[in-house]
């Protein structure tokens, strides 16, 4: 009867999966704007969780999210921490001249494993990078209820990259499917809410992995480049189906998702104007508000 007793108190004081309360992504870089910022192929956003400021991604020019920031009037000092979805430049350019103009800023880089394997065609390296590297291997909550994916399994063929390069690995030279990318996923009370630099692992692949990793919980909102552009009908709707099994209610796609494959998943998940969009530079999405894509994407 002690025994049982001590099971249950033990039962009763574990805290449930931490949630956040209050979530701000304004999207920095990408490839469409309005009347505000320059528009390039590269993605980065800001986020505000529960008063923890995140900048995911930099951008492709030196010059560009600095830039935007300041037209959109978005304050960059005392931004910590700065999250690299994965090699590529597009999400690295601005990271030298972000330091440099905010010292106290972007303190730890975030990166997936294999960021910096040796690659044929570009190695990418952080040597000149003056702040802290921490690298992962798993998923791993940064703050209460902000994971970071890590490296995602490849569960199903979303074959989202070029297939030209090669990459060297512990096993040695191999197809680069980009091994390291990885995302951002927030724990709310109205579902997970996902964003991505390019989701070269996979959109569905990186649901699934953070629905098993994280919280079996609907997804709520998708944000971010998700690398749809290149995909053929099929294989667009087969995602469009998938979101749609795990309960997509938005849907705010960016950089490499793709103007016809974003129009695409709004109608074939049954979404909406208001709830699914292309996003524009200044772009918003906030828990709790409807979501503003710019006044050229609504």
């Amino acid at each position: 009867m002690y025994r049982i007793l001590i099971c249950l108190l033990a039962l009763a004081s574990l805290t449930p999966a931490q949630t956040v309360k209050t979530l701000k992504i304004r999207i920095l870089s990408t490839m469409l704007t309005s009347d505000e910022g320059i528009g390039e192929w590269g993605f980065s956003a800001l986020v505000e969780a529960d008063g923890h400021r995140i900048l995911f991604d930099t951008g492709a020019r030196p010059d560009t999210v600095l830039n935007n920031a300041r037209e959109l009037k978005v304050d960059l000092a005392g931004v910590p921490d700065v999250i690299l979805s994965h090699n590529h430049s597009d999400h690295t350019g601005g990271l030298k001249t972000l330091r440099q103009n905010f010292p106290q800023s972007f303190t730890v880089a975030h990166v997936g494993k294999g960021i910096t394997y040796p690659r044929k065609s570009r190695t990418f390296s952080l040597t000149d990078y003056s702040g802290r590297v921490v690298e992962y291997d798993h998923p791993v909550q940064i703050y209460p209820g902000v994971w970071l994916t890590g490296p995602v399994p490849r569960k199903y063929p979303e074959r989202n990259w070029s297939g030209t390069g090669q990459v060297q690995t512990p096993e040695g030279w191999v197809e680069d499917n980009i091994p390291e990318d990885m995302s951002l996923v927030f724990n709310t009370a109205d579902g997970l809410v996902l964003l991505s630099g390019c989701g070269h692992a996979g959109v569905i692949n990186t649901v699934e992995y953070a629905r098993e990793k994280i919280r079996s919980a609907p997804l709520y909102a998708a944000i971010g480049g998700f690398h749809l552009y290149a995909l053929d009908d099929a294989k667009l709707d087969w995602t469009a189906r998938k979101l749609r099994e795990f309960g997509l209610e938005n849907f705010l796609g960016a950089h490499c998702t793709g103007i016809e494959a974003t129009e695409r998943i709004r109608q074939l998940t049954g979404l909406n104007r208001k709830t699914a969009s292309v996003a524009a530079v200044g772009a918003v999405f906030e828990l709790g508000k409807p979501m503003d894509p710019g006044s050229i994407a609504r």
